[in-house]
Order: structure tokens, then C-alpha cells, then sequence
């Protein structure tokens, strides 16, 4: 991944650009992440006028290890990484500390006071969930943990056999490769049908089942 996805791909001013990042902890599922990447960053690299720019960031900055043994590099710590627009948030077996990590889960609460679009992947949004971000909501996750979604909070409208979800300020996506569906969702959100399908096309994504 590039240094910083929002060099020199923007004509505007740098305050101007609406940020989404990209979270990474250590044993995020790859695809969670890298999928939307490939979406997010296309777009936002090929369409620079419609001014938004993809980032990833973790907790220190730096290599992340994923769960099947992809390193990945961090743009920014939570300490130094932009203003976010949105926030995609990845699902993998790291996500199972976190229910309890506290610190973490602040974390979390702090981003949706001050995240316009949260958003996850897979079981990501058992973070959401655990934080109490989904309380009375619609909500998806991966079909092995939908069970585990209804039990963190039995208010949640769990969706097992939907794609993604979309409830206005939050957006949650089933499993590993749903989130590429989600995230030309989210384009479409933020800048029109006929651009997700430019950049559908772009990166030759064909959603309906090779065999």
C-alpha cells in the first residue's frame, strides 16, 4: 500500500478531501480489508474530483499481521490518522479480543460520535455490537457468527441471509467477500450509481457465482 493515498490524487485542498479508513488489527481477515481496499482505492485514485481518499490505520501505525500470515502497513496510528468520513471496520478472529477489551470498545464509541458512516465487514460488526453501536438496528454479519450477534445484544434485527445492510449512519456486511459488495454500495452512496458501476466494471468485479 502506498505511503498516503491522498499525495497527489486530489486537485482540491488537503482539508478539502473527506477521508475513509480502513481499520487493521492483528488477525483481521485479509479479504475484510483488502477487498474494500481494491474498491475504495480505485475509485478514489480514478475519480480524484469526487474528493474522497482511502487510508488504513491500527492502534500503533505500522505492520499488521493478518490471519492467514499477510503483513500489511499502516498509514497511520489512531493518534495521527486524519478525520474520517467513513470508518470500515474488518471481521477475522482478532475481532473475538476485542468483545472484551474495553479500551477498544471506547475506542469504537468515541469513532461514532465523531464518524459520520461506520461501516463493517464480516464480524466486524460483532465490535459494533459489543459497544453497543447496534442496539435496536438492523444487522449483518458472517453466517458462522450470527448467533453470537443475536446473544452480544438481543435487541439487534439480525439479517443472516442479507448481503450487507444498510441502516443510514451504519453499514454492516456478511462475510469476507460480501464486503466488496458493500463497498461499491457505499460508492454508490457517496457518489452515484453510475460511478459504482464505472468502477464495478473497473476492477471487473462480476458478483454472481463462477460455477
Amino acid at each position: 500500500m502506498a505511503a498516503n493515498p491522498a499525495d497527489d490524487r486530489l486537485t482540491g485542498p488537503v482539508s478539502d478531501i473527506k477521508n475513509i479508513g480502513i481499520l487493521l488489527f492483528p488477525d483481521a481477515e485479509e479479504l475484510d480489508a483488502i477487498g474494500p481496499w481494491e474498491v475504495l482505492a480505485f475509485w478514489t485514485r480514478s475519480y480524484p474530483d469526487d474528493g474522497y481518499a482511502v487510508t488504513c490505520l491500527s492502534e500503533s501505525g505500522g505492520l499488521v499481521r493478518c490471519a492467514k500470515g499477510l503483513v500489511v502497513q499502516a498509514h497511520h496510528s489512531y493518534a495521527d490518522a486524519p478525520p474520517l468520513e467513513v470508518l470500515l471496520y474488518p471481521g477475522g478472529q482478532g475481532t473475538r479480543p476485542q468483545l472484551r477489551d474495553e479500551a477498544q470498545l471506547d475506542w469504537v464509541r468515541r469513532q461514532r460520535k465523531e464518524v459520520g458512516l461506520m461501516t463493517s465487514v464480516c464480524t466486524g460488526s460483532l465490535v459494533y455490537a459489543a459497544a453497543g453501536l447496534l442496539a435496536h438496528r438492523p444487522a449483518t454479519t458472517h453466517w458462522a457468527a450470527v448467533e453470537l450477534l443475536a446473544d452480544l445484544d438481543p435487541t439487534i434485527d439480525v439479517r443472516a441471509d442479507e448481503r450487507f445492510v444498510d441502516d443510514g449512519n451504519i453499514v454492516t456486511a456478511a462475510g469476507v467477500s460480501a464486503g466488496i459488495d458493500m463497498a461499491l454500495h457505499l460508492v454508490g452512496r457517496l457518489a452515484g450509481v453510475e460511478r459504482a458501476r464505472q468502477v464495478r466494471r473497473g476492477i471487473q468485479y462480476d458478483p454472481a457465482p463462477p460455477v
